[in-house]
């Protein structure tokens, strides 16, 4: 992994990836794997059963997260989830000015808000073979009906936030009130999602401001869109005043965001900001949206633009994967595989074995049968169903952290 350490600003793009793409650098190839592992636990820990008190949230402790979603063993980027943070999770229904979501539990601690994802922070060990100390946020895909709808609110906003009164770029309605959003009474959407990032970012960037420090933003699917304002909002708006620091964004089947406004704002980042696109070509969502109108009115429709350098990958080329018309290349983890056998122009797919082959096989049965890997393997054990001294048993499917007040 030396060869990441010594080079982490170039493949963090400095140089924005140019002559790293085509073909793919190895250690980029790695990188990238990297940072799209480092995303599956948002998705992997979040509870959506009905059922559960805890709906919403994360099923596993911030001190646990990573070893328990299988990111820890192997390891060499060692990382400390310092925390989670919550964002809306649906639309306005009816007179209720802020968001809703109504649980199936009149005792769900969450009814407003969800677990959208965690910021963390390398350790010494991970510094050593990451070349610095980064500041990682990751942001999960849909999970719930309402985050459905808010990826289809097809109307563009200005974005006063990120980009201050009267600004010209447009963004997607649904993402930039995810994560703007404030509600007074949620326990957890007091501060929007976005207040919650840059509070703990800003904590990290001055506890080691002494350090070569970086930040990293990433997602897949509706993460990556979010994980995208997020960048651009780190970037135009400095942590702690310090403009130094470089924001980089790995984009995983991203969702566009803006405007050509927008687009031309995020370039005017470039002095700390990048971003690499990653998409496959049989995934329908990264070509969504195509245009919308502004907010209140019908036309004329305006054209959503991507930012950032764009990685095209085709997982489908994998002699390793069935030939069916029913895979999902939106998969994270067909990405991965995608990522890992990558050849560019030189057409064909050679597996480089930096991604784990029975992980492809994580959420759906992708793989051909010779490799006897059990189909959809990931799963939660008895569903959170666990077993008294009594012999009875309970949905226990939360771990409390240590700084919950619920």
């Amino acid at each position: 992994m030396s060869g990441i350490g010594e080079r982490w600003r170039v493949l963090s793009g400095s140089d924005n990836w140019e002559g790293l793409l085509e073909p793919l650098d190895s250690d980029l190839r790695r990188y990238l794997i990297h940072y799209g592992t480092m995303v599956a636990p948002a998705s992997n820990s979040f509870i959506d059963e009905p059922a559960s008190k805890y709906v919403g949230l994360s099923r596993y402790a911030r001190k646990n997260l990573l070893a328990k979603c299988g990111v820890a063993k192997g390891n060499p980027f060692k990382y400390e989830v310092t925390k989670y943070f919550y964002a809306t999770s649906g639309f306005p229904i009816g007179a209720r000015t802020g968001y809703t979501v109504s649980p199936a539990r009149v005792d769900a601690v969450l009814r407003e808000s969800n677990w959208n994802g965690y910021i963390a922070v390398a350790t010494d060990e991970g510094k050593v073979a990451l070349g610095r100390r980064d500041i990682l946020v990751v942001w999960r895909g849909t999970r719930r009906f309402l985050e459905a709808i808010t990826d289809i609110t097809l109307v563009f906003v200005n974005a006063p936030l990120i980009f201050g009164q009267n600004s010209h770029p447009l963004v997607h309605k649904g993402f930039y009130d995810m994560y703007t959003t404030t509600i007074q009474d949620s326990q957890l959407n007091r501060m929007s999602a976005r207040d919650q990032i840059r509070e703990e970012v800003a904590r990290l960037v001055e506890l080691y401001k002494d350090e070569d420090i970086s930040i990293t933003v990433a997602g897949h699917s509706l993460g990556a869109s979010m994980a995208t304002l997020n960048a651009v909002d780190l970037a135009a708006n400095p942590i702690n005043h310090n403009k130094h620091v470089p924001v980089t964004a790995f984009l995983y089947a991203s969702l566009k965001v803006g405007d050509e406004n927008f687009k031309n704002a995020f370039s005017n980042q470039q002095k700390n900001l990048r971003a690499l696109r990653i998409s496959d070509a049989n995934d329908p969502f990264p070509k969504f949206p195509e245009s919308a109108p502004m907010e209140g009115k019908i036309n004329p429709k305006i054209p959503y633009v991507d930012v950032g350098v764009g990685l095209v990958i085709e997982s489908k080329k994998s002699h390793y994967l069935k030939d069916l018309e029913g895979l999902s290349y939106h998969d994270l983890m067909l990405y991965m595989h995608g990522i890992d056998g990558y050849q560019g122009s030189r057409g064909g797919f050679e597996r480089q074995g930096d991604f784990d082959l029975a992980r492809v096989n994580r959420y759906q049965g992708a793989l051909k049968d010779e490799y006897r890997i059990p189909t959809e393997w990931f799963n939660i054990k008895d569903k959170g169903m666990v077993q008294q001294d009594d012999g009875n048993y309970i949905l226990d499917d939360h771990e409390v952290d240590e700084d919950e007040t619920f």
